[in-house]
């Protein structure tokens, strides 16, 4: 006979999704039942269910394709909730399947009673409650594919007694798509940020998150245009490794030298940032801003000029508009502030004599010292994070994840939980303070369980 919860890990199986995170429940006991049977897809019992929903968002975040966590009815369900409001500020694809109690008693006052579908809609593009069988293949198509092309989380409200029954209508047959399309301005908005650009002799690029496929590119216009690439902290891992034109991060987690550069530019090119802090901002320079999401133009400070386009395809239909720069003398002198700014780093990094407590900072370095060429570090929030956007140096296939966007604490054990199970022979660091740590401490037993070799510092 063919449930709902078959027809639901199915289906799961079916878009690539390879295991859930949860924690066992009675109204989720049907869902837990076909997993174990059917083989495809493994449950990962974490301890708790904001760990879980954590690690669906790291996976979810390093990979690209969809993750799923599960939460049991009432209490268990609302644990989830801090992991996905991390996962949807992230863009991160995930699936949460909130189970609830027996429909029947659905607005009776019942024991654990909860209503999902509201509490979720804020961390969520999509969140709905399967009220009938008949209503599942839609409902979970539309959920899944609305999480993988919008990126950010799709909750099913699922009572335990309709996950348990009998499927008569038919699934949908065709398969979750997977978009990923090149958007770049109009020619009238690029011939416009041409004349901008050449127009003016000192410019800053500052990227975020929205350059991860644009590294080159980024590169070739900061080169053509003698220009200083500045970066965010979600933008870190793209832009700052085998970058001649890289001088840091700004903000609070940031160095002079970053800062410096945005101040000291006649224009700020903002590349896939959202850059929430708006003090840090340049006052005098003119800001043009390129970012994939149209409501993000002009959210954070006023523009000159703001374009819709990915910043790969934008720049690579840009670059033929543009004339080189000729003067270097704003980049060298970029370059110099960053060359400063990082000896004067090295002072609070140098390692202590013998009995002599460690700098925090000297142990950062020492572990992106000897951490593989492509480690993954997850970072917890608080001074850890500060340590790791000064001290931890990106290559080519290191990443660095954290709850940079939603800024929770207790991230970086559950999502170092999801990065070791999507990338199993990868080295994978966790970093975090005794406070974040103790949140969810209960989780090294998931990592004891699965016998998985994340390195917690």
């Amino acid at each position: 006979m063919t449930t709902v919860a078959t027809h639901l890990v199915e289906a799961l199986a079916a878009a690539g999704v390879e295991r859930i995170y949860g924690v066992v429940g009675d109204s989720l006991n049907s869902i837990v039942d076909v997993v174990h049977h059917n083989k495809k897809i493994q449950w990962v019992h974490v301890r708790h269910e904001e760990a879980g929903a954590f690690a669906a968002s790291a996976e979810a975040q390093l990979t690209g394709k969809l993750a799923v966590c599960a939460g049991s009815c009432g209490p268990g369900n609302l644990h989830l909730i801090n992991g996905l409001f991390d996962a949807h500020k992230t863009l991160a694809p995930v699936l949460a399947i909130a189970a609830q109690i027996p429909s029947s008693e659905i607005g009776t006052g019942y024991f654990q009673e909860t209503h999902p579908e509201n509490l979720f809609t804020e961390c969520s593009h999509f969140c709905q409650l399967v009220g009938t069988e008949k209503q599942m293949p839609r409902l979970l198509q539309i959920a899944m594919q609305t999480s993988i092309s919008k990126g950010g989380v799709s909750v099913l409200v699922l009572p335990g007694d309709v996950a348990s029954s009998k499927m008569s209508s038919k699934a949908l047959e065709h398969p979750m798509f997977h978009p990923r399309p090149a958007i770049q301005p109009s020619s009238g908005d690029l011939q416009k940020l041409a004349h901008l650009l050449s127009g003016t002799e000192r410019i800053t690029l500052f990227g975020g998150a929205g350059c991860a496929e644009a590294h080159e590119e980024v590169l070739r216009l900061a080169k053509h245009l003698q220009a200083p690439v500045a970066y965010s902290f979600r933008g870190k891992e793209f832009l700052e490794y085998d970058n001649p034109y890289a001088v840091g991060m700004t903000g609070l987690l940031g160095t002079e030298s970053g800062h410096y550069a945005l101040e000291k530019a006649e224009l700020v090119l903002l590349l896939g940032t959202d850059f929430p802090y708006t003090a840090w901002y340049p006052k005098k320079a003119r800001i043009i801003q390129i970012d994939v999401r149209a409501e993000h133009l002009g959210r954070r400070c006023k523009l000159e000029l703001g374009l819709v386009g990915d910043v790969r395809t934008t720049i690579q239909s840009l670059l033929p508009l543009l004339k080189p720069h000729k003067s270097d003398k704003h980049l060298r002198a970029c370059i110099s502030k960053y060359k400063e700014t990082e000896s004067s780093l090295q002072r609070y990094a140098e390692s202590t004599k013998p009995g002599q407590p460690l700098h925090p900072e000297y142990a950062t370095q020492l572990i992106s010292e000897i951490a593989d060429k492509d480690a993954v570090f997850t970072v917890d929030t608080g001074m850890t994070a500060v340590w790791a956007a000064r001290y931890l140096k990106m290559t080519r296939d290191r990443r660095l994840i954290g709850s940079f966007n939603h800024g929770s604490m207790a991230n970086a054990l559950p999502q170092a939980i999801g990065a070791q199970l999507a990338y199993p022979k990868r080295q994978v660091v966790s970093l975090s303070g005794d406070g974040g740590f103790t949140m969810l401490m209960g989780d090294v037993l998931t990592l004891v369980q699965y016998d998985l070799p994340i390195k917690l510092i």
